[in-house]
């Protein structure tokens, strides 16, 4: 007797077809599942048993079979239980074969037949619609999750006997999901907003550019001063994301297993903020079982890293590639899984280990060296690929005390918004998005100087010894500023303002 089902599976955020052949011999009894599969998999035999006996079936008696095939790539997940016994009962008379044809099936099982939710549903099912599989049996609780996705049909049950049900049925069944992407949108006002940030009207000035372009950003300042409150509220300024972003972007958290059956899809950014003692595995992706770690979690959104030196020197160095690439990989014995982390990285410090290096009002405690450790514990390499460095200062009486507030966040988000179409027409025929992610090549056709504006840069190198690549952040922060102005060319103010936001590069700094 010899039965077979289609599902899926994931690598990464990837989706493969996976063939669940299976056979039953009439020999002793015994239950067999092959094709490399993870513990998860292994464990379901108990569990499709009694599943199918409380939902009213006869488990079949002999050498039950099951093989997973393409056999040289890891299976993982709970979603195989329902293929698989959809499978038994097949082979045992109980659904007939041609039924199943045409239908990929995942879902997890309770003892007693209920249908529990899966991880990465998203993925599978964008995936196997590429791979032409567009009929897809689900849990319900995945059904919202899935209903961003056109030209598929889902059906979404909850038990085994609902499925059963519905495959031997003689009539039509329609399916049950609603192209729903469309209605998902911004979902306007935020809780947080600049308008409640009194003050450091320079530090709004240049979240606001490094919003429009896509910049990374260091905050350093005092205790007290408002890093953290200023970083919480970026999202609020950022532009609505695309279909394409929330697709990409809710991929990601289905496979992490984060999104809520009752919300569906990641409708706003992401913003991501992992306490300083986070493990590599954690941060990066990848353990025994890889998932997406915080910075794939962060993927079109902000990663907010408060009390930067505190993080481990290992961790933080792991941000050098994905800055760069947009992209992370994580490669284990049985898998190799690339993961997209495309995100806004804002990072916060104080300026010394006690954090009044800076502060008029109270006196630093710490030597020369002592701050020169704590800076060091951040990389030469890693500080130039930040582009925006804004020192944020202890406010005083008269700004704590002032009644009038800066422009709200939905003021600011509009021109982030204006700067933004500016660059994604300008680079239609490119690969970049925005300003920050621009080539060697694109900095040279996109950020031309004035004759002013040159000159200005070459005194800013010769006196502050920048590197190459601070030199090409410079270029990009000044075309992000002259885009909020609306201007073609970038000035020599354009580059002014942009070197003022290198205050790292400054020997009085480093001391």
């Amino acid at each position: 007797m010899i039965a077979k089902a289609l599902s899926g599976s994931i690598i990464g955020i990837e989706a493969f077809r996976v063939d669940v052949e299976l056979d039953i011999a009439d020999t002793l009894p015994a239950f067999n599942i092959i094709g490399l599969p993870d513990t998860a998999i292994r464990e379901s035999k108990d569990r499709i048993k009694f599943a199918i006996k409380n939902s009213g079936y006869i488990f079949p008696r002999g050498k039950i079979t099951v093989n997973l095939a393409p056999a040289n790539l890891k299976k993982e997940g709970s979603g195989f239980d329902l293929p698989i016994a959809l499978s038994i009962l097949s082979a045992t008379g109980i659904v007939a074969q041609e039924k199943l044809i045409g239908f990929a099936v995942s879902g997890e099982l309770s003892l007693d037949g209920k249908l529990k939710e899966i991880r990465g549903a998203l993925p599978m099912c964008i995936g196997l619609k590429e791979k032409a599989v567009n009929k897809i049996i689900l849990p319900k609780n995945n059904l919202i999750e899935v209903s961003g996705i056109k030209g598929i049909d889902i059906y979404a049950f909850g038990n085994l006997n609902e499925v059963v049900s519905f495959l031997n049925s003689k009539e039509e069944v329609k399916p049950q999901n609603i192209y729903l992407l469309p209605k998902i949108r911004y979902s306007g006002r935020q809780r947080r907003d600049f308008s409640d940030v009194k003050g450091q009207e320079h530090v709004k000035r240049g979240l606001e550019i490094a919003s429009s372009g896509g910049h990374n950003v260091l905050l350093i300042g005092p205790p007290g001063s408002g890093k953290s409150m200023l970083a919480k509220r970026v999202p609020g300024i950022l532009s609505e994301m695309t279909i394409e972003e929330v697709l990409e972007t809710s991929k990601i958290h289905s496979v992490a297993g984060l999104l809520s059956p009752s919300k569906g899809l990641v409708a706003n950014r992401p913003f991501r903020d992992p306490h300083h003692t986070i493990s590599d595995a954690a941060f990066a992706g990848g353990g025994t079982k890889p998932m997406p770690g915080e910075i794939s979690l962060a993927h079109n959104g902000v990663l907010f890293l408060d009390e930067f030196p505190e993080f481990k020197r290992n961790v933080l160095e792991l941000l050098r590639q994905p800055i760069e690439s947009g992209k992370i990989r994580i490669s284990r014995v049985h898998s190799n899984n690339v993961y997209p982390c495309r995100f806004m990285l804002i990072a916060a410090m104080n300026p010394c280990p006690c954090g009044y290096f800076t502060d008029p009002k109270k006196e630093c405690r710490c030597t020369p060296y002592q701050i020169q450790r704590y800076l060091g514990k951040i990389s030469g390499p890693l500080l130039d690929r930040i582009d925006i460095h804004l020192n944020v200062p202890r406010l005083n009486y008269e700004d704590l005390s002032q009644r009038r507030k800066g422009d709200p966040s939905n003021v600011i988000r509009e021109r982030v918004n204006k700067a933004r179409k500016i660059q994604e027409k300008r680079y239609r025929k490119d690969s970049a998005l925005f300003n920050a992610h621009l080539e060697t090549r694109d900095i040279e056709k996109y950020c031309a100087l004035d004759k002013e504006g040159e000159e200005l840069l070459k005194m800013a190198i010769l006196e502050l010894g920048i590197s190459a690549r601070a030199y090409d952040k410079i270029l990009k922060v000044s075309r992000t500023i002259s885009d909020l102005e609306g201007s073609e060319t970038i000035s020599a103010g354009h580059v002014s303002e942009a070197i003022s936001y290198r205050s790292l590069d400054r020997d009085f700094w480093m001391m």
